[in-house]
């Protein structure tokens, strides 16, 4: 696999906030910055919102990795995945605050590979993805997480296979097995 331009840098800065250095989590926005607003345009694609914007999601995912008591942060495709995982939390609970006025309605149909932008109540399809992840992962975390990776931050199969250490085909296998466990789970639901 292709090391990525600032691989290298990711890792030193991660390895200097795992080893206490109070600095290198502050030099470590500029140099993942990008990439982490290439992950929430990602999110925010999914689910469609108008209130919440992409520099306000990278802001909050920032400051909600930057106040974990123990970052364990391996490498830049660990980092990524964990900023994914930070995202999603986030669309979820601002679609829950969404939805909170809007109980009850008509759920439309939805595919993981993206969602209809067609469909009324975008806030409703993140909560309704994001409860049968939740089933999911008391099922098969890894399959869980690939489909958060991808379908919740945007990663490539490379990115989700290095930060998982496996290999971009058990990722495609993953991602399918992952695809037709949320269909049924999601159809039985509507």
């Amino acid at each position: 696999m292709r090391e990525h331009p600032n691989g290298s840098e990711i890792t030193r800065l991660l390895a200097g906030v795992r080893s206490g250095d109070s600095d290198a989590f502050q030099k470590l926005l500029p140099v993942v910055y990008d990439e982490l607003k290439i992950l929430a345009r990602g999110q925010l694609r999914r689910g469609r919102s108008p209130t919440l914007g992409t520099t306000a999601l990278v802001h909050e995912a920032y400051i909600k990795l930057a106040h974990q008591s123990d970052p364990a942060w391996d490498d830049r495709a660990h980092f990524l995945a964990v900023a994914a995982t930070a995202m999603r939390h986030l669309a979820v609970d601002h679609a829950r605050s969404r939805n909170a006025e809007k109980r009850g309605g008509g759920r439309s149909p939805l595919t993981l590979d993206r969602i209809d932008l067609a469909a009324p109540e975008p806030e409703e399809q993140v909560l309704a993805v994001d409860a049968a992840l939740r089933r999911l992962e008391a099922e098969d975390p890894r399959l869980a997480r690939v489909v958060e990776c991808r379908f919740f931050g945007g990663m490539t199969e490379a990115e989700i296979a290095e930060a998982q250490g496996v290999t971009e085909r058990t990722v495609r296998r993953d991602w399918v097995k992952a695809k037709a466990w949320l269909h049924d789970e999601m159809a039985g639901g509507v």
